[in-house]
């Protein structure tokens, strides 16, 4: 018969103490509520603002037709465009 070897190792514990627990942080009041800034009434000026960019022509009292500046042929919109600017440089009719 055989004899057995009876050596156990033992588990050490490594169990940690239990931290002390915290006071729970005294509960704060809400901040009142700030009112809201009155609302600015809306000015009439939407009616009495310039072009955007500032730039205005104006057309106003010319006699030339449609036919005079852009021709009697059909033309792309990008050429309709040219003319519609070299007609008004031509005739200083911008506001610059």
């Amino acid at each position: 018969m055989a004899v057995k070897n009876k050596t156990t190792k033992r588990k050490t514990s490594t169990k940690k103490k239990a931290a002390p627990k915290k006071k729970a942080a005294p509960k704060k009041k809400a901040a009142p509520k700030k009112k809201a800034a009155p609302k600015k009434k809306a000015t009439k000026s939407r009616a009495k603002k310039p072009a955007f960019g500032g730039y205005a022509i104006s057309f106003a009292g010319r006699k030339e037709t449609a036919e005079q500046i852009f021709g009697k042929k059909p033309i792309a919109p990008s050429e309709m465009t040219k003319k519609i600017w070299a007609f008004v440089k031509s005739k200083k009719l911008s506001n610059r």
